[in-house]
């Protein structure tokens, strides 16, 4: 069983409590800079166990009534049609996403910013859109000499030029569909435009990681630069809270790097500034609300060598975002946390059962230790063979039991092959489930190993290859661990 590292209804409690007295110490109104995955946090949930995935839309909900949601994105994303890796969708798609997601959850979207506007074909086209459903857009634009020249980006010609985003709530939530699309920069727009308003308003930053109150080298503060290490971001001592407070706290490069523009801004804008450190302006909570340390420790040592494989398999794939640097990051990073990928068992299992069979394999370690392994056959590939296995296992069924009738799979088969134009008869993960739903009607043992699914979160899985787009997102959506080895099951040129 996966120990449980962290409280989540403690810290629901504890976060937005903290939040609403930030509201309060700036006199009702503040801009929350939130960044992270807002809906599906599954790096959150993997290195702290006991973190639900929804956990901070969760805790924003407890803020309805006085929250509303302004998403920036970048006018250069949706030129360059930039994409969401884990979602693979485009930016400005996952915009719409984001909006129809904080809806179902009965929170205000008031309003898109486009950020660094830019009077391109394709931003103007997707302005018009946004409007026709019935959206406020509003447009900010580059400063030249950012973030640099403040005399010239805290005045008329600088923020003053950004349209105002009419704000009707006491929490404004700045959110994006990713990094670099101008989330700091719209909350400090719109402190300028309010502080000529007469409006007495403060900003704050979301972030869950790195945690700024356990120690800099915690392997839950290690698994976040390698969850970032396409992105170089390092995690340091904040010095000015150290040299403030006489207190050690963590925080990240950037963040400390930009903390005297943003002061040398705030005290423009306000006259003063109200914060003392980057660590000041944060507002997490997640530190307070670790029960089991040693459980996170586990628990992110692994995620560590998982962001490793994950790594070398983008990269084989041809991400650019993946460089020798990054890797090299990633190996310093599995070193620092005193692990290997040796310590990743279903590595050597799947590799293994690959070596005996000459084909791709695939292991499954299930929640209590236990290792079942697939492989390649004429019915089913290696992925839909080892999930199977895996319900039959966690169902108490022998390997033999057979489960999928032939009057089910024929017509599937005869469906790919001679009308959808595929090559391949063996099942995926989604088909074969899909036959073993259909089965599962009239039959109580697949019936019984139907009802295992829910047991398959959390297991870790590797496969001897890259795996098809069907089956990762098979994998990821039954909560799934996945690695891959970094090479393809085929030497084509083009793959799927």
């Amino acid at each position: 069983m996966i120990r449980q590292g962290f409280d989540n209804d403690k810290y629901l409690e504890m976060q937005s409590a903290h939040i609403k007295e930030r509201i309060a110490q700036f006199g009702g109104k503040l801009y929350l800079e939130f960044g992270g995955k807002l809906f599906d946090d599954f790096h959150a949930s993997r290195v702290l166990p006991g973190f639900q995935p929804d956990s901070k839309i969760r805790m924003l909900r407890q803020l309805a009534d006085d929250a509303e949601i302004v998403i920036a994105i970048n006018s250069n994303d949706i030129v360059k049609n930039k994409v969401r890796g884990d979602l693979s969708i485009t930016y400005d798609l996952d915009v719409l996403r984001l909006i129809d997601a904080f809806r179902s959850y009965g929170l205000y979207v008031g309003s898109v910013v486009l950020t660094q506007f830019v009077e391109q074909e394709s931003v103007l086209q997707y302005e018009k859109k946004l409007e026709s459903l019935g959206l406020r857009v509003f447009r900010h634009y580059r400063i030249e000499g950012y973030p640099s020249n403040i005399a010239k980006i805290v005045s008329d010609e600088g923020y003053g030029k950004n349209d105002y985003i009419e704000t009707s709530r006491s929490l404004v939530v700045v959110t994006a569909p990713g990094p670099g699309s101008g989330k700091m920069a719209t909350c400090l727009s719109q402190l300028y435009h309010e502080h000529k308003r007469g409006v007495n308003a403060g900003y704050a930053k979301f972030e869950t990681f790195p945690i700024w109150n356990i120690p800099l080298k915690h392997p839950v503060n290690l698994a976040y630069e390698a969850a970032t290490a396409d992105l170089n971001d390092v995690n340091m001592i904040d010095p000015f809270h150290l040299e403030a407070y006489g207190q050690t706290t963590v925080n990240y490069n950037r963040d400390v790097e930009i903390f005297p523009v943003l002061n040398a801004m705030f005290q423009r804008i306000y006259g003063s500034s109200p914060y003392k450190s980057p660590t000041d302006m944060g507002v997490n909570m997640a530190g307070n609300c670790i029960i089991d340390d040693e459980a996170t420790k586990k628990a992110s040592r692994e995620e560590i060598v998982r962001r490793y494989c994950v790594a070398l398999c983008d990269r084989h794939k041809g991400s650019n975002a993946i460089t020798d640097e990054a890797i090299y990051k990633l190996q310093l990073l599995m070193e620092q946390a005193g692990v290997s990928l040796d310590d990743r068992p279903v590595i050597k299992a799947a590799l293994d059962k690959a070596e005996q069979t000459g084909g791709p394999a695939v292991a499954i370690e299930l929640n209590d230790g236990r290792i079942v392994t697939g492989k390649t056959s004429a019915l089913l590939g290696a992925s839909s063979a080892a999930l199977l296995n895996a319900l039959k296992m966690l169902a108490g069924l022998p390997d033999e039991a057979r489960l999928l009738s032939p009057s089910i799979l024929e017509p599937i088969q005869d469906l790919k092959i001679n009308h959808l134009g595929n090559h391949n008869p063996r099942l995926h993960t989604d088909e074969m489930l899909i036959a073993l739903s259909i089965c599962a009607s009239n039959q109580e043992d697949a019936k019984l190993v139907m009802e295992q699914l829910p047991k398959l979160a959390g297991c870790e899985v590797h496969s001897s290859v890259l795996l098809s787009s069907v089956d990762e997102g098979v994998f990821r959506n039954l909560g799934v661990h996945l690695t891959c080895e970094p090479r393809y099951e085929t030497k084509k040129l083009y793959h799927k």
